[in-house]
């Protein structure tokens, strides 16, 4: 084992281990992780901390709801970090040759798996360690290493096998259906509100290719009728991609290789436009996922652009004609982990809902401090 050369290798005897083959592959697929990328150094660093504190506890909605201590986050953190001290870290090797002790089995594999996807991945613990462990990192690396043995919710490897290997997308849309879907929006809208939308297709040279939640196209039609409606009023120079034209990336749920390819898709479809921006939909996971273009694609990669984001700069510009506070219902917004923890994308959507409802309120916690829903850190789409 050596930080300085990014080495990392581990030691157990071939006996320890349960027949199956698991625990093996398990071992190889965080040492080949640990060597290839950037997360042995947050790894080893938090393995040398104690971490056994329980302030998290106070901070994590599952912990909260059933009270059961398997749910505090340091100790879901601890079930990768016991297995990082015992095969990847000197002391742990020296340990477990001369006295025994733990030894990685198929039970704590899937003690492992049922913990990582328990956890929402947050991050809302974090703020609340006094040692600064990012409990979420740990989880979404743990997820990682147990795809690489198949250990996965089933819906998230079918959408991700679609989007790289099928028609391109989550949800399985062909290009004429997306065609169809779009112009029978913009009619749609031109019925309800005696007014023109368009969804230009393939527009070379815009400034924003649009990339929303691609189940958008099926199951949320005012979003995309009132995403265009703003794009109309403001002239926004924006297009859709017919190459691709889902914002959804699974990956950041459970698999950073899949992240980065997906990623990449999205960023080759700017450049096969032409264009200079991502502008995201609603989706929060789908923001976040984009902002890691830069870290994938380098620094040249288009820079990304939340909707809430680009509907708030044309307001404040006053390029965005508002009737006033038109909506009376009492409203409040749900933050989005990936908008609000993640991004700091928090007080564009309250000004936009204070420009136009009456009875605006927040909920409690808001804003870094939320609820999670779930959805965005994979829950949505796992059945089990």
């Amino acid at each position: 084992f050596s930080m300085n050369d990014r080495k990392f290798s581990y030691y157990v005897e071939q006996k320890t281990l349960e027949q199956t083959d698991r625990p093996q592959r398990f071992l190889e697929a965080l040492a080949a992780i640990l060597e290839h990328t950037n997360y042995g150094l947050a790894l080893d660093s938090y393995s040398r901390l104690s971490a056994k504190c329980g302030r998290c506890a106070s901070s994590c909605q599952l912990y909260q709801a059933t009270q059961d201590p398997k749910h505090i986050p340091c100790h879901r953190s601890g079930l990768l970090l016991k297995v990082y001290r015992r095969y990847f870290t000197p002391g742990g090797l020296m340990a477990a040759k001369f006295f025994g002790g733990f030894e990685l089995t198929d039970d704590y594999i899937d003690e492992m798996g049922e913990a990582y996807y328990q956890c929402t991945a947050c991050r809302r613990c974090k703020f609340t360690c006094p040692m600064g462990l990012d409990h979420g990192l740990v989880t979404h690396l743990a997820r990682w290493v147990l795809s690489e043995i198949n250990v996965v919710p089933k819906a998230l490897t079918l959408a991700v096998r679609e989007q790289l290997e099928g028609v391109g997308n989550t949800s399985a849309i062909p290009v004429p259906a997306l065609v169809d879907t779009v112009e029978f929006l913009q009619d749609d809208f031109r019925d309800l509100y005696n007014a023109e939308i368009q969804f230009p297709l393939d527009k070379e040279g815009a400034e924003f290719v649009f990339f929303p939640a691609v189940s958008d196209y099926m199951l949320e039609p005012d979003t995309l009728m009132g995403q265009a409606a703003v794009m109309a009023l403001t002239k926004g120079d924006w297009t859709i991609g017919t190459k691709n034209f889902d914002g959804i990336n699974y990956g950041l749920f459970y698999n950073d290789g899949y992240l980065e390819r997906i990623v990449k898709n999205e960023v080759e479809e700017v450049r096969r436009l032409n264009a200079k921006k991502v502008l995201v939909g609603e989706c929060g996971h789908a923001t976040r996922s984009a902002w890691f273009g830069r870290t994938f694609c380098g620094t040249d990669a288009p820079a990304v652009v939340n909707f809430l984001q680009y509907t708030h700069k044309m307001m404040v510009e006053g390029k965005l004609p508002l009737k006033g506070k038109v909506i009376e219902e009492k409203v409040t917004y749900h933050d989005p982990c990936n908008l609000a923890r993640n991004g700091r994308i928090t007080e564009e959507p309250r000004e936009i809902l204070n420009a136009i409802c009456k009875d605006f309120v927040e909920m409690t916690p808001n804003r870094t401090q939320n609820y999670c829903c779930g959805g965005g850190g994979g829950s949505v789409s796992v059945d089990e």
